[in-house]
Order: C-alpha cells, then structure tokens, then sequence
C-alpha cells in the first residue's frame, strides 16, 4: 500500500497571507453556487436561525418558572448566552467545515488537497463553506443586544471594551477547538462527533452560569480546556459577579493571551497530524 507524507511549509506572514488568499477565493466559489439558489439558501439560513433559538428559548421556559438561575437573572444568563453563542457563531463559519476531515482522511480524497498550490488548513476549512451559518450568528447577536439593553451594569469605557474583545477571543478559541479536533481526527479518522462535544457542547455549557455546574467542571474549563475565557472569565467582571474559584482580578483580562496560545498550540497540533497522515493508497 502507498504511504504519503506531508507537511506545510513553516508558518510566515507570506504563508498566512497565502492561507487567507485561498480560504477567500474557496469560501467565495461556494457562496457564488449558494446564491445560485437564493431562495434555499434563505431557508436554511432561517431554519439555521430558529433551531439554534430553541437554546434561547429553553432559558426563557426556566424563567417562566424561576426568577433567578444560579443567581443570575435573565437579563445577566442573556448576556453570557449572546457573549458564547455569537463567538461560537463566527468560528463555526469560518471553521464549520473541518468536521468533514475525519471522512477525507479515511476515503483518501485528502490526497487532492495535498497536491494543490495552497495551504491544506485553509482548503478544509473553506471546502463547502457554510454561509447559511451566518444564521447562528444573528441569533446570537439579537440576545447580546437584548442582553446589553436590560443588565443591570454599571457601563464604564473599560467594560464597554471588553464586549468586542471576549467576541474576538471567543471566536478564535473556538476556532483553535476546530482546528485541534481537526487535528485529531488524522488519528482517529471518525471523530466529528468527538470534536463536536467540545465544540457545539462547549458554546451550551458556556451559556449558563458557572455557579449552577459542579467546580470540578469549572475547573475544568477554566484550567485544562480553557473555554471560560470565552465569556465567564471576563463577563463575571463585567457583571461585577465573582468567580466561582476565587481567581485574581486581572485573570479577567486574559483571553487575548489564552486566545493566542490556544492558537498557537492548535497550529502545532495541526502540523503534527498532518505530518502524520498516511495515504489509502487507492
């Protein structure tokens, strides 16, 4: 049986912009083909829209029963709902796609992405690019806005800017989860649904309190997998709530440096697993 082995170049600023250059023009060809059929795309990105509402919608069926979930109001739950589902929204966009990896590696159709004149990270991830998607991405948005009208917080410039920034940061370790279960799925072949519970799982725990979860759990996602600098982290500060494990202050104004070493770890994990792959050889 053949065996093919491969790695990417060492990562640059020519080399990102090279990615960028292909995710763009792959990511466009598929929005041209959704376009094509206007009125599908609408409904998907509807249908889209209105099942990831039923979260939203679940929270509000607690409240019809319950003033308070954890000890956090509706208004305060709505804020870290919109925080995690509208950061998880963006990087489902843009990385949605690698859950396809795992069948590319076992059917060997990989082996057409190796060949081709542009980074295989940015072709997984634009192939068949999901613009219907967008759809999560609104819906998050609505309930942040809601959320930013009705909590009762004391605004002051530094808490109006840490809004985008746990959006960015958010979105790109959710984008480094994707790319560290794309990573494994060149050993495990079939681990979507692996990657799927750390990813769709994670945005769902992340949308409720950390007080009503267990500590070992907050610890959990706070120290090993580190989702709760996502928003619990930095939106607890916000709020003006404490942490459930009495971390410093300042650790509220981390996720820029965890995104990035999220980041940075991922990228190696790729490359490792991509240097591992082995063709079929058919």
């Amino acid at each position: 049986m053949a065996e093919t082995r491969t790695s990417e170049p060492a990562a640059g600023p020519g080399r990102l912009r090279e990615g960028l250059r292909a995710y763009r023009l792959i990511s466009a060809m598929w929005i041209r083909s959704l376009m094509a059929y206007r009125v599908s795309f609408a409904m998907t990105a509807l249908g889209n829209f209105a099942v990831t509402a039923f979260d939203f919608a679940a929270i509000l069926l607690m409240f019809s029963q319950v003033d308070r979930l954890g000890g956090y109001s509706l208004a305060e739950i709505a804020f870290l709902y919109g925080i995690s589902c509208t950061a998880f929204g963006v990087a489902d966009l843009v990385m949605g796609s690698m859950d396809r990896l795992g069948r590319r590696v076992r059917d060997g159709t990989l082996d057409t992405l190796l060949v081709r004149p542009a980074p295989v990270l940015a072709q997984v991830a634009a192939d068949r690019f999901g613009l219907h998607r967008i759809g999560r991405v609104t819906q998050g948005a609505l309930v942040l806005c809601y959320a930013l009208v009705a909590v009762d917080v004391g605004w002051t410039p530094l808490k109006v800017v840490m809004v985008p920034m746990m959006l960015l940061c958010g979105a790109g370790i959710f984008v480094a989860v994707f790319m560290a279960g794309g990573a494994f799925q060149f050993l495990a072949q079939d681990a979507a649904e692996v990657q799927n519970a750390f990813t769709y799982g994670g945005t769902t725990l992340l949308q409720y309190p950390p007080t009503v979860f267990a500590k070992d759990l907050v610890r959990g996602v706070t120290f090993v997998l580190p989702l709760a600098f996502v928003n619990w982290l930095p939106a607890l500060y916000v709020l003006g709530r404490p942490y459930p494990l009495d971390l410093p202050r300042w650790a509220a104004f981390t996720p820029p440096l965890v995104a990035a070493a999220c980041l940075g770890l991922a990228g190696l994990a790729w490359r490792a697993g991509l240097r591992s792959y082995r063709s079929t050889g058919s």
